[in-house]
């Protein structure tokens, strides 16, 4: 079964969250737990974290299916060492707030070499951020996000997800979010059926599909290969329909959670509606 939705609000609450995804129709969705765009936020309190789980169960949608997004500030692959702390710092706390939610996903950006060192350390040291920080907690999956490959990131080849999980220590807690949007940015073609056989067989060989744990679905603004992260609503960018078509038929993307970040918030319970009608 496909379980689709979209990064929803928290405002006035993560509790909040579950609710605004119901009313778009959704089986699954993504939040931030935290302000996204500030180092510190104050605990979760006892009270929302069982409104939290009351309204997750409220909207009929398993804690399996929620995909929590941590910080845009952490850099898991930071080149200076006060930044890389503080960067494992905070991701322990995002992982952390997810152990109090009940959840057992946390999605992330790999993280970017800011020019200063090579791709190749920077990939090890987001390992070595992993690695700590799943031995101070229990139950959560770090689940790399594929980039596009704006500026210094990593992520944006298969081969770095590929790095970053050969060292690390526990296979069972670390996985991938494909997003569709940066994967064709990236130069992965995804606009055809052919195109789609082509991709996602490279990253079975590269990766592997036993590693793939959500998707982000989304149409983009700029073409293949451009290296630009712009999302678009689904069938209005420069990837069509036939992509989502491909994820929605093939069971390879069953029983993960498959959320929405496109551009139009007004639209996302037709698009979540289009995407189980096909």
């Amino acid at each position: 079964m496909k379980y689709i939705g979209a990064h929803v609000s928290a405002s006035g609450g993560v509790q909040n969250a579950p609710l605004n995804a119901q009313e778009i129709g959704a089986k699954a969705f993504a939040l931030f737990t935290k302000n996204q765009r500030q180092w510190h936020a104050k605990p979760l309190t006892d009270k929302s974290i069982l409104a939290f789980r009351e309204n997750l169960d409220r909207a009929a949608i398993a804690a399996e299916h929620v995909l929590p997004h941590d910080s845009y500030l952490i850099n898991l692959g930071h080149p200076e060492e006060e930044g890389l702390e503080k960067s494992r710092t905070a991701f322990l706390d995002e992982m952390q707030r997810c152990e109090q939610l009940g959840l057992s996903l946390l999605n992330f950006h790999p993280g970017a070499t800011l020019r200063k060192i090579s791709e190749e350390e920077s990939l090890q040291r987001v390992a070595e951020s992993i690695n700590l920080v799943l031995s101070q907690t229990q139950g959560i999956t770090a689940v790399i996000e594929n980039t596009a490959g704006q500026g210094s990131t990593l992520g944006y080849r298969f081969e770095h997800l590929a790095a970053i999980i050969d060292a690390v220590e526990d296979k069972s807690r670390v996985g991938v979010c494909l997003d569709t949007c940066h994967t064709f940015v990236a130069g992965y073609d995804l606009r055809t059926e052919s195109a789609c056989d082509t991709t996602f067989a490279e990253f079975e060989r590269v990766v592997g599909f036993q590693y793939l744990r959500a998707m982000h679905l989304n149409d983009s603004k700029p073409d293949l290969g451009a290296r630009v992260d712009r999302h678009h609503s689904l069938g209005q960018g420069k990837l069509g329909w036939e992509v989502f078509r491909y994820i929605m038929h093939d069971p390879r993307f069953e029983d993960i959670p498959m959320v929405l970040e496109t551009i139009d918030d007004t639209l996302w319970k037709e698009e979540i509606a289009a995407l189980y009608a096909i």
